[in-house]
């Protein structure tokens, strides 16, 4: 059985000032093609559906579009919420629309039932669990000690009917501990929201999101197939690509990724004023209609320089400098190296400048809660 992961196609998405729908239209298009080329029997989208809870207009009508090329083909689409999404939205209509094979992963109620497909060597089981915090699940299991999200997903998946001697996938939308974060995913909350792989060892595949850069997490068996475009200066360097597998007897696992070629690429560039502005350096390039990131070395400022460079850059979208003077005030660049913090490091960082003594058990305990507090607020 052949499967196509994606994930993180965040529609709607906005990278600066710049509206990124016709980027999605041309790469969606193109996933399209990758999916009637590879005849897969299942299509995975293992959540960030739309890069807001309450998505656009525009963001709602090209998914409705791609879910209407996606149920004219022979395959299953499993869907589910990840942290950007609204699962309550997105899930809206699903029972009607699961007969067109296109089957949306319900908010979740402690109950998690596979889809079955079946090929020559037998069922593959296919379980979708949305994205989901600590607390979504101690609701449903309030006698299981549920601190973490670890507990969370251990728990959630205990509770699933899983069949040892068949073949199992799980799509799920977590942050699973040792994967690489790029800049535009959301910090940990409260610095808990690592999941341990361990949990995943009754599956034979567990297709992954919430990461942008595709990667393993330990084997080709847990995998993040990345996002289908580059989304932050942090993702420059990145090969965006699609992932297909194959369960063949016995959970038997290939993995293969297929390039994607977006309509407008995302380049971070550094020099002086007069190399970045030299024609011998732009000329013979895509620079000019790529998004364009770039930082400058020289040691003076340069006046308008977002104005003059974004004459020859058409969708420049950050000018950072680099030079004695940024170095000597430590000013972050985007060329630094990225600390990702969570906010409750932040905070305690902020608590024991305040206090010359850090925070105790207690008090951190407490911080995570309201920050969890407000970060469900928010959404």
């Amino acid at each position: 059985m052949k499967f196509i992961h994606l994930s993180d196609l965040h529609i709607g998405k906005r990278l600066c000032e710049y509206s990124l729908i016709d980027d999605q239209r041309y790469i969606l298009n193109q996933i399209l093609d990758i999916i009637k080329a590879e005849n897969p029997g299942g299509i995975i989208i293992a959540g960030d559906v739309y890069d807001k809870s309450i998505p656009s207009e525009e963001a709602v009508e090209l998914f409705d579009e791609f879910l209407y090329e996606l149920s004219a083909l022979p395959a299953e689409t499993f869907i589910i919420s990840g942290n950007h999404d609204s699962a309550e939205r997105l899930s809206f209509a699903g029972r009607i629309i699961d007969a067109s094979g296109i089957h949306i992963s319900h908010v979740y109620d402690g109950e998690v039932k596979p889809y079955t497909l079946y090929d020559e060597f037998g069922p593959v089981n296919v379980y979708m669990l949305p994205f989901i915090k600590p607390v979504h699940v101690r609701r449903f299991f309030p006698d299981d000690e549920i601190q973490s999200y670890t507990d969370a997903v251990d728990v959630a998946i205990k509770n699933m009917p899983i069949n040892k001697n068949e073949r199992n996938v799980l799509v799920t939308h977590q942050f699973v501990t040792g994967a690489v974060r790029s800049e535009s995913e959301d910090i940990s909350v409260g610095g808990t929201d690592n999941v341990d792989a361990r949990v995943f060892e009754k599956f034979d595949y567990v297709a992954l999101g919430h990461i942008h850069n595709p990667q393993n997490i330990g084997s080709e068996r847990i995998r993040y197939c990345g996002t289908p475009l580059k989304y932050s200066v942090s993702e420059a360097s990145h090969d965006k690509s699609v992932t297909a597998f194959e369960l063949s007897n016995n959970g038997a696992l290939k993995v293969k990724t297929i390039p994607l070629v977006p309509l407008h690429n995302l380049a971070e560039l550094k020099g002086t004023y007069l190399e970045l502005t030299s024609k011998s350096f732009y000329s013979e390039t895509s620079y000019q209609t790529d998004y364009v990131h770039i930082t400058m070395t020289d040691e003076n400022d340069i006046i308008d320089a977002s104005g003059k460079l974004g004459v020859i850059y058409k969708r420049l979208i950050g000018i950072s400098y680099d030079n004695a003077r940024t170095r000597k005030n430590n000013i972050i660049t985007l060329d630094d190296k990225v600390d990702f913090k969570s906010p409750l490091e932040l905070f305690e960082e902020f608590y024991k400048l305040q206090n010359n003594s850090g925070m105790s058990e207690e008090q951190r305990e407490y911080m995570r809660e309201l920050i969890e507090d407000v970060w469900e607020a928010e959404k």
